[in-house]
């Protein structure tokens, strides 16, 4: 027992943890050893003795005059043979031998020893680790529990769990890995520092440690979206106009960035320049693939519809969707990607929907149908003129409280509706069918015809006044006997192919072209009677 303060000092100083602790965990320890060997309901407690280094457990009793409980009072006299100095009221403490105490008391007070320290321990990880959430450690693989990496921080011990591994990576023991502190557990199964290579805050973290121009602020990053050991997306933004901030996150022929996906065994990372504009910022988050044109559809609830060429379509979705999902969590909003063609047959669906496809069976209240029979066809189903004029009148008296003579108001209604329309087209010519129609519509068109001719020479331009008439008898006159002589006898004789009448009309030959033509037509007779 003498070597027990020099054990709980090795102790703590193994663990880290304070030496008070520890010996606070070895008196419980023995105190539970005791009640359990003892089998008392006495008031025990442990202290330690400096001068020997060694845990003596003692039992506390009440000095009172009249004793009622004597597992925790004591009368005044015997507590005079303890300590003379004792009086009604005060505490007396009686040693108890811990000789005695067995193989089974050792080891419960191994157990408790055990599991003292190990809350300690718990407590100060955690009282260490807490605020360093989001910070990148340096870490060694110690070993594997299942289908988890135990590694080690200095003295500390984390867990890398299955979830926040990425599928492309494998370790041995004893491979240095770069990890971002998680979060810490303080109870519980996985209590202790949890670390992760999955999350978005390891790409910032190593850019941070590969750019200069990130450490410094010059240029800062806004926004990180990240599917661990398949593709990610970061934006940054520079606060110096002369620098570049997507140039200088790449590095002189990508060596910044090469560096950092050689961490990540080969993961692809995107950088884009950041903006405020939604619209410039979704167009270069769905990079590589080209956007045709952004609708904001909700601003309160961050919702956007992005429109890409149909042979863009593919890219911008990515495999299994990750190109849009990874733009979506990088810009916190939601996006909805359609082809032209989809955005096309949407607009046309849309239109077909605001087209009327028919007047509403109510308008037939206005052509003499009653209120109550619309109401019962309605119900039925039927909610367009056209539906209803479809139909038979089998079909109708199938409807219940619709018999023929319903169906007769329907149909009269329905007829009314019609002829309002027809009414209003213009009228066709009719075509005679009969012999004494055919002759008035003749009548009528000599008598149009009378009328008109009557009008033109009533409002003919004096210019045409002194135009003379009888060319055409003269022409026809002078070519008569000619056609006469050489007509055999029973044939007729077709005006129309007479050669010399002139095409154009008669009527505008002039006074002197008609004297020339006599003239000329009496030379050639009088040469031929010569």
């Amino acid at each position: 027992m003498a070597s027990i303060y020099q054990s709980i000092e090795m102790l703590s100083k193994e663990k880290g943890i304070d030496p008070k602790i520890v010996l606070d965990a070895v008196k419980d320890a023995m105190l539970a050893a005791a009640r359990k060997h003892f089998h008392s309901q006495e008031d025990l407690i442990a202290d330690l003795n400096e001068n020997t280094g060694s845990i003596q457990i003692y039992t506390v009793k009440r000095v009172v005059e009249a004793v009622e409980d004597p597992a925790k009072e004591i009368s005044l006299t015997a507590a005079k043979k303890i300590d003379e100095a004792a009086e009604i009221g005060s505490e007396i403490r009686e040693a108890k031998p811990t000789e005695m105490l067995g193989r089974i008391s050792a080891q419960t007070a191994k157990q408790v020893i055990l599991q003292k320290v190990r809350e300690a321990e718990r407590d100060s990880v955690f009282s260490e680790f807490q605020g360093r959430q989001g910070e990148l450690v340096n870490c060694a693989i110690k070993r594997l529990e299942l289908q988890d990496y135990i590694v080690e921080m200095g003295k500390t011990e984390a867990r890398l769990p299955k979830k926040e591994q990425s599928r492309v990576e494998n370790f041995s023991a004893g491979d240095r890995v770069r990890c971002v502190i998680k979060g810490v557990e303080r109870g519980g199964k996985n209590s202790g520092v949890l670390v992760s290579r999955a999350v978005p805050e390891l790409v910032m973290r190593l850019f941070e440690q590969e750019v200069p121009e990130i450490y410094d602020g010059t240029v800062s990053i806004r926004a990180c979206a990240r599917e661990a050991g398949e593709r990610t997306k970061i934006a940054v933004f520079s606060r110096d106009r002369d620098v570049d901030s997507v140039g200088a996150c790449v590095g002189m022929k990508g060596m910044r960035v090469q560096s950092i996906i050689r961490e990540l065994r080969g993961e692809k990372i995107d950088i884009i320049e950041y903006s405020d504009d939604p619209v410039q910022y979704v167009t270069k988050a769905l990079s590589p693939a080209k956007v045709s044109r952004v609708t904001i559809v909700d601003p309160v609830e961050k919702h956007m519809e992005v429109v890409v060429d149909d042979l863009q379509l593919s890219l911008a979705i990515g495999k299994r969707g990750q190109n849009v999902r990874l733009a979506a969590k990088l810009i916190g909003w939601k996006i909805d990607i359609k082809s032209e063609e989809e955005k096309r047959r949407e607009v046309e669906s849309r239109m077909a929907d605001m087209v009327i496809s028919g007047a509403p069976v109510s308008v037939l209240i206005d052509h003499g149908l009653a209120e109550a029979i619309v109401e019962t066809l309605v119900g039925a189903g039927i909610g367009t003129v056209e539906r209803l004029g479809s139909m038979t009148p089998e079909e109708l008296e199938a409807i219940p409280e619709i018999d023929e003579e319903v169906v007769s108001r329907i149909q009269s209604s329905v007829v009314s509706f019609y002829g309002q329309y027809q009414e209003n087209e213009p009228s066709e010519e009719v075509v005679p069918s009969t012999a004494e129609g055919v002759e008035d519509a003749i009548d009528a068109t000599a008598a149009e015809d009378s009328s008109a001719r009557d009008f033109a020479e009533a409002d003919a331009p004096a210019a045409f006044e002194n135009i003379e008439t009888g060319v055409l008898e003269l022409d026809l006159a002078t070519h008569e006997a000619a056609l006469l002589e050489e007509t055999d006898e029973g044939e007729v004789l077709d005006l129309g192919r007479v050669e010399g009448l002139s095409a154009a009309p008669s009527t505008l030959r002039t006074t002197a072209e008609s004297e020339e033509a006599a003239q000329t037509d009496e030379s050639d007779t009088m040469k031929k009677t010569e």
